[in-house]
Parts: structure tokens; sequence; C-alpha cells
């Protein structure tokens, strides 16, 4: 591990990712800025990304290579790697997505010429599990001037979540305390964020998502069945992941240092949130599967191999 401090930290959470890793570590390791470290966490696998992790750390000085003893859940992993960064700039890698040469050089100057800007990220490429694209999304998120427009914005489902793969300045990050064991809480850490500040959108796509039959999102489309990607502990137990994350939203609103008229509108904005009727009928839905699993008492449902993306 180098000695020295380096400007961006890259965090990359894995668990059995052997098919894919190799490349994602290969696109990181070419960047065209080489200050930064990039720090594997391993959650416990048990393919062969132990032996790919080790053998990056032992050839290259900027890669940290980190096993859990168990798997800690999906999210609980991804904060792990904040917590063992040192970096001015922070950014999440996932062990199957693919970054341009430039991502980084292009990230690190928007924040560097920005100083209010938190977030920048650059236009997103879908591509299937041969490389192949599937589409560019060309769409701006987050880059609104009012604190009350970005939370609008970005609270919505017109977006999913790439953003988090943007590179973020740390200090905002940790005064947000990462992520939470509920399902879309990448969502609320997107308008938390956006609540410190803008964002910024580099047109070019440099960043190269991949769709496979691996992911989270692909198994479990429903929102509690999609807990069991938090772990073990929140797949098996009774959960109301819509109420959790409006509670989660007021509670952010209240903590981030805000101009009254903006945290009042944000408070505005939610009111509208909770009658839309998508979101109530939701948060409904969450209180009938309870009660149904509470009177069912269904026995232990053992977590299925699910990749940390």
């Amino acid at each position: 591990m180098s000695t020295t401090t380096p400007k961006v930290s890259i965090g990359l959470a894995v668990y059995n990712g052997e098919e894919f890793l190799q490349e994602a570590v290969d696109s990181i390791l070419r960047q065209t800025f080489t200050d930064f470290e990039l720090i594997i966490s391993d959650n416990a696998s048990t393919d062969r990304t132990e032996e790919i992790g080790r053998a990056y750390s032992a050839q290259d000085n900027r890669v940290r290579y980190h096993r859990n003893a168990t798997n800690i859940g999906g999210a609980n992993n991804e904060n792990l790697t904040c917590t063992m960064a040192r970096g001015q700039y922070f950014r999440w890698a996932a062990h199957d997505d693919v970054c341009a040469p430039t991502l980084l050089e292009k990230c690190v100057a928007a924040l560097d010429a920005n100083p209010d800007v938190v977030l920048s990220y650059a236009a997103i490429v879908h591509i299937d599990a041969k490389g192949s694209p599937l589409k560019t999304l060309d769409r701006e998120t987050g880059t609104a001037t009012k604190a009350h427009m970005r939370f609008r914005e970005l609270s919505g489902w017109n977006h999913d979540c790439e953003t988090t793969y943007g590179l973020m300045r740390f200090d905002v990050l940790k005064a947000t305390g990462f992520q939470r064991n509920y399902t879309d809480s990448d969502r609320t850490l997107l308008c938390h964020l956006g609540l410190y500040g803008r964002f910024h959108r580099i047109p070019e796509p440099l960043f190269f998502k991949r769709i496979h039959g691996n992911m989270s999102t692909m198994i479990f489309w429903d929102f509690r069945e999609r807990m069991a990607w938090f772990g073990e502990a929140s797949r098996n137990k009774i959960s109301f992941p819509h109420w959790m994350q409006f509670f989660h939203y007021l509670e952010i609103i209240t903590k981030t240092p805000l101009p009254f008229g903006e945290r009042m509108r944000c408070y505005l904005h939610m009111i509208r949130w909770l009658i839309d009727e998508r979101r109530w009928g939701k948060m409904v839905k969450d209180v009938i599967i309870a009660l149904r699993k509470k009177l069912r008492r269904p026995n232990h449902i053992p977590l299925p191999a699910v990749s940390d993306s």
C-alpha cells in the first residue's frame, strides 16, 4: 500500500464477482488520472474473487484488498470501503462495470473547478454481459441550482441511481452517514448529497453500467424481496422499506443545513410525495405484507447468491 495520501479513493465492494472483476479493475488501473487508491472489499466470496483481488494487490501498490470473514450485506460492504478510504474525493465502483480511461481525470477536474459541486458524473451507457452497448442514458440529475429542486428531482423515479457511481467530495459523503439497509436507500443518499450541493454532468459517455442476470435488481423486482441484497438478517425480517425511506427523507431535510425557505419547500414536496397514489399504495402494501408474514410466521429462508451490484 502506498504511504502517500491519494487524492481519490475508489471503493469496490464485491461478492462472487470472478466473471467481470478483472475487466472492471483493469479499466480503473488504466485511468489517465493516477493519484488514486483502489479498495477491494470482498464480501466472503466463494469463487475466485479472493485470488483475483490478492493478485492485483500484490502487483500494484495502489490496490488494497480486504476480505470480510462473513457476508455482511451489500450496502454494509460498500460503506465499509468508505471507512478505509483516505482520499479527498471518493467513488464507488462495481465489480461488473467498466470505466473509460479519462473518467477520473474529467470528474476530478469538474470538482476542482467548481467548489459548489458535490458530485461529478459522466454520461452513462448500459452494456450487456458481453460488453455490447444497449442504450445511452442522456439525462441530467441533480444539476439544478436550488436545493429543493434537486431534492424533488432526485427523489423521483425517473432515474435508476446510477449517479451513485459518480465522484463525490468525501467530506460531504461522510456527512450523510452513507447508505442504510433498506431498498432504494441509494436514492435517499443521492437526495442527501443533493441538499448539500449540485451535481455536475460530463456529457461524454465515460461510464459503462453492465446489465446482466445476476444483478440483485434483476433477480428481485419487489422492494421487500430485494432486501436480500442487504444481508441475511434483512432478508428474513419483516420490513417496511417505503416507510423507512419516507422517514429517512424527513430526517435528512431536518438535519442538513439549509436556508429556511429551501427546507420548507422540501417538506412541502414530501407531502406531495406521500399523497402520490403510487407511493401511498406501496406504503399500504408494506403493512399488508408485514401482517401476512406475521400471521404465517415463515420459516428461515437462506440468503441467495446475489452479486454486490
